[in-house]
């Protein structure tokens, strides 16, 4: 008789195991992708745990790829995406859902010596591209007005990311066509390119500016767009002191898309787990309050209500 108990017992004991596991599997929500977004997501997690305790959360940053491809293989719920969406993409089944904007700029160190000039007269889109695309601008000299005999020191990023795809693409190529030295992630080529004065490189805005001053980070410094080519930065076109500025400049179409860009939660085919539909209509409602103080543009209410119907239908 002691036998049988304990065998139900044990046999109730797994059953209610494997029940745990399962509903704790089901309120587990797995994110990987772009650095970009990163930071706003793990702050709408934080949020949103605090108010359903129930929910985990497993959140890496490993660049727009990853999050694409890692969502693709279905080893996460949700990538993290910042750039525009191939149809190679769509035909694997890639599933988008869009949350708000920022932009890749162009930086260099606040010691460069030509740091003056270069805020003054900016660089034109064909400008950048001779830097960092054709190659046929390799000396600072080369630019009208400096006089230089150092190398411009190109970085660039090694991962495959929606920063370099974005402005790849605003200089009318891919990733895979731009110089210079591969830094992996965000952060470390902000350091690299602050810490290098007679280096260039590109930024997400999120990785510029610091939210809490306003301010641009220690050491780093914006070539600005000249984007009427006249070869000096009008009044217009001065819109990179503060965090402010720039993002008021992208809300408004003052800041070209691209290099400005919408960010996206990315999935293969629409999310199945209710948690994960529950996650992202939150953050297309409840969440786009922390979207400004998280350092990103709010999309368009009539974009967000049309995501929600395409998440909702």
């Amino acid at each position: 008789m002691k036998t049988k108990l304990f065998v139900t017992g044990f046999i109730l004991l797994l059953l209610t195991a494997s029940c745990g596991n399962k509903a704790s599997k089901e309120n587990t929500i797995n994110i990987s992708g772009a650095f970009a977004l990163y930071p706003l997501v793990v702050k709408w997690s934080e949020v949103y745990k605090a108010e359903n305790p129930e929910v985990r959360f497993n959140i890496s940053a490993g660049g727009a790829g990853k999050g694409m491809s890692d969502a693709l293989a279905q080893t996460v719920d949700l990538g993290l995406f910042s750039r525009e969406i191939s149809e190679e993409e769509f035909s694997r089944g890639a599933y988008h859902i869009g949350l708000c904007k920022d932009a890749v700029l162009s930086t260099i160190s606040e010691d460069n010596p030509y740091l003056k000039l270069l805020k003054e007269r900016g660089l034109t889109r064909d400008e950048f591209k001779a830097i960092f695309i054709d190659g046929s601008i390799t000396n600072w000299s080369e630019l009208d007005g400096i006089e230089s005999d150092h190398p411009i020191e190109i970085y660039t990023r090694s991962d495959a990311c929606g920063a370099a795809g974005t402005w790849a693409k605003y200089l009318g190529g891919t990733q895979e066509d731009l110089k210079g030295i591969g830094i992996h992630g965000d952060p470390a080529l902000a350091a690299a390119v602050a810490n290098d004065k007679y280096g260039i490189g590109f930024n997400n805005t999120i990785y510029i500016y610091d939210i809490k001053t306003n301010k641009k980070q220690n050491g780093m410094e914006i070539i600005p767009l000249d984007l009427n080519n006249n070869g000096q930065i009008d009044h217009d076109e001065k819109f990179y002191d503060d965090f402010v500025q720039i993002l008021s400049a992208i809300a408004e179409d003052k800041y070209p898309s691209p290099p400005a860009r919408e960010l996206y939660f990315v999935s293969k085919g629409k999310p199945e787990k209710q948690a994960c539909i529950d996650f992202i209509n939150w953050c297309l409602t409840d969440g786009q309050e922390y979207v400004k103080e998280s350092g990103y543009v709010p999309i368009s209410e009539e974009k967000l209500s049309a995501y929600l119907e395409k998440l909702n239908n």
